[in-house]
């Protein structure tokens, strides 16, 4: 069992990788070099070999391996992303970089995306270390730039450049998964992924007939793209169930004690209240606009016009994604992937799930884990290129009203110093008998 030590470093840590501003504002501009020589320098304090590798100067990655004491048996990836998304200062109770710790809470951006992850990591594996354990299985820990963007400078550059690393492996964990979910009725849900929609950001360019703001024109891009982003917005996808998903309908309804009709899925999701949040985002496909570009003059009629959206896609629907999305557009507006990645399934039959519920309940006895699918993407996606199925696994056992979700990404964003404690604890069971 993960020893006070362990529960101290983890909340050390969190904190002061936090005050590490890696900081991704898309586009390469991120330096995540100084986390990076952080935790090797905790991993070589272990006793590991951490490599740090970079494919763009400071945009660095750091991978170790752990030697298990079964050499039969397949490795398992644990993996933590290093960069975060910015944070305006202005707009926090306290600096959003300062680490600090105030009444019992970790304050600060990558709270709980995902540096308190990373810092459970290294507190399990330095705890390993004094304690002399071995997991029965080789564990691969890797930690990665760029996942708040393209990936193409982490996971996607060790995936594709640096195979041999991650040798063995055929399943992996990391964000995000295995946190206290309150329905407002009393029960605690802890929610473990297997699987993930697909990424699809779309860039969609509309052209036209330039000309005077004041002359009748039919051919206008701006026009035209504005009727192709409000058919896209306002369309409703129609429903898709996968596996992961039918299978978080029938636990759920199980546990509410509801009829599981899955060929009623809007209905069954009315009764399942608060706790359809967990599946409600992923019972279809979407597409929001997000961005539109267009002109440079008020009285001038451009020639182009550009608009993007963020789609997201189930696994096994990608084909009728792209094809649902050239009937929207429709002739006079042009559409591509900016950027896509595959929507990801992992098995729901696996003794590796069943030892992630083990170790939740162990302490959470009063919980009840469930499977679920994440609305959005981790680098799971770059690392199911090897073969390795990912889960999302990053426990916190947290206090009613702490809204865990709205945090990603978030204003004020925090983490409990118990829900550190519970999950440095949680992560070293699980990992130890995976």
């Amino acid at each position: 069992m993960a020893d006070q030590q362990a529960r101290d470093e983890v909340v050390r840590f969190t904190s002061e990788l936090i005050r590490i501003d890696t900081s991704n504002h898309g586009g390469g501009d991120c330096r995540e070099r100084p986390a990076a020589e952080y935790a090797a320098e905790q991993l070589a304090g272990a006793g590991l070999e951490p490599i740090l590798l970079e494919r763009t100067e400071g945009r660095t990655n750091v991978v170790a391996r752990i030697e298990g004491t079964d050499p039969a048996a397949d490795a398992l990836l644990v993996h933590g992303h290093l960069d975060v998304v910015p944070a305006r200062a202005a707009d926090w109770s306290v600096h959003p970089f300062s680490g600090e710790i105030r009444d019992g809470v970790v304050w600060g951006r990558g709270a709980v995306d995902m540096k308190n992850m990373d810092a459970m990591i290294l507190a399990v594996v330095r705890a390993w270390a004094r304690q002399g354990v071995r997991p029965r299985r080789d564990i691969v820990v890797a930690f990665t730039a760029d996942e708040e963007d393209s990936a193409v400078d982490g996971s996607g550059f060790l995936a594709d450049h640096h195979p041999e690393l991650f040798e063995g492996c055929t399943e992996g964990v990391g964000e995000s998964g295995a946190f206290t979910f309150h329905d407002g009725s009393g029960r605690q849900l802890y929610p473990v992924a297997a699987g993930e929609r697909g990424t699809g950001w779309l860039k969609l360019t509309a052209r036209g007939r330039a000309g005077h703001g004041s002359k009748v024109n039919k051919e206008n891009a701006v026009t035209r793209l504005a009727a192709a982003v409000t058919r896209i917005g306002e369309h409703t996808w129609p429903l898709r169930l996968t596996p992961t998903v039918s299978a978080a309908l029938t636990e759920l309804a199980a546990l509410y004690g509801i009829d599981s009709d899955l060929r009623d899925v809007d209905l069954l999701l009315d009764k399942l209240g608060p706790a359809a949040r967990l599946v409600e985002a992923t019972v279809r496909n979407s597409t929001n606009p997000t961005m539109l570009d267009a002109g440079y003059k008020l009285n001038v009629i451009p020639g182009e016009a550009v608009a993007f959206v963020d789609g997201r896609y189930l696994y096994g629907t990608e084909d009728e994604f792209r094809a649902t999305l050239d009937e929207l557009t429709g002739p006079d507006v042009d559409w591509e992937f900016q950027h896509r990645e595959v929507a990801l399934q992992a098995p729901l039959d696996s003794p590796t799930y069943a030892r992630m519920r083990a170790a939740v309940e162990e302490f959470a006895p009063e919980g009840h884990v469930v499977p679920y699918c994440m609305s959005g993407g981790t680098d799971a996606k770059q690392f199911s290129r090897l073969g390795i199925a990912g889960y999302g696994f990053a426990p916190l056992r947290l206090p009613e009203g702490l809204d865990y979700q709205a945090l990603f990404h978030g204003v004020d964003e925090r983490v409990p110093v118990e829900a550190l404690h519970f999950g440095v604890q949680v992560l070293d069971r699980f990992l130890r008998t995976a």
